[in-house]
């Protein structure tokens, strides 16, 4: 699949992997992108990169409202990319109810919602591709990532449903398991860490290769291999962490 002339959404672009796929694509050629956040001002040193190309968006995506008006102004998206995410450290047994809400909420509503709305204007426009920016630890939890780990572990079975569903009308399905990366939201996590620029960068390469699954750097190519070997043993050594 070929990412040049693809007119894409990203979800939570004001930051981290979001702002850094916005700029990978500006770059690839893409001819159109639209930035979304909660927050227009935020937004503008994207629409800066190119203003023919980049246009932002509002959008919250735990409003339904928000998300049907920016599936009217974006009515020739190709390519949509779930970003917007929210981490609560906590397990499941400490962490308060607000934060499994909040983060169902985004993690796995979110995306659900926006991915319903988008699938329409995706057939339409010839098929396209959903890309969802999950979590390595989707894969198996740590517990101190317990509220965030299910939330993400949720989004991952409903992409796989979602690419099954989505398949007889030609939209291809990509998720993308991440592991460490230098954002905001892993600011206070003392440990190596990925930038974001080469996370876009491998997560481009990927969906040009059409590999379903994509694991973007050097944490998640590891592990996932070792979990292809024996996903117990993985689940036993985050349980350690």
């Amino acid at each position: 699949m070929q990412i040049q002339q693809q007119k894409a959404l990203v979800t939570g672009a004001n930051r981290g992997i979001g702002k850094a796929l916005v700029q990978s694509l500006v770059a690839a050629g893409v001819s159109k992108v639209y930035a979304t956040g909660r927050n227009l001002s935020v937004l503008q040193p994207l629409v800066d990169l190119d203003r023919k190309r980049v246009t932002a968006l509002e959008l919250d995506v735990t409003k339904f409202e928000d998300i049907e008006r920016a599936a009217d102004k974006a009515v020739d998206v190709t390519l949509l990319f779930n970003n917007a995410g929210v981490l609560d450290f906590g397990s499941v047994l400490e962490a308060p109810g607000d934060a499994f809400r909040r983060n169902l909420d985004v993690n796995f509503y979110g995306l659900l919602h926006v991915s319903r709305v988008f699938a329409l204007l995706l057939k339409q426009n010839g098929g396209g591709a959903i890309t969802n920016i999950l979590t390595l630890v989707a894969l198996a939890s740590m517990p101190g990532l317990g509220v965030y780990s299910a939330s993400k572990a949720a989004a991952w079975s409903a992409t796989q449903s979602l690419r099954i569903d989505l398949r007889k009308q030609g939209t291809k399905v990509f998720n993308v398991f991440p592991g460490a990366i230098d954002t905001d939201m892993l600011r206070s996590v003392e440990m190596p860490k990925t930038a974001p620029e080469h996370v876009a960068k491998e997560i481009r390469a990927g969906i040009e290769a059409e590999m379903e699954d994509i694991f973007p750097d050097p944490m998640s190519q590891q592990l996932y291999r070792q979990w292809k070997a024996d996903h117990k043993a993985v689940e036993k050594q985050f349980a350690a962490m």
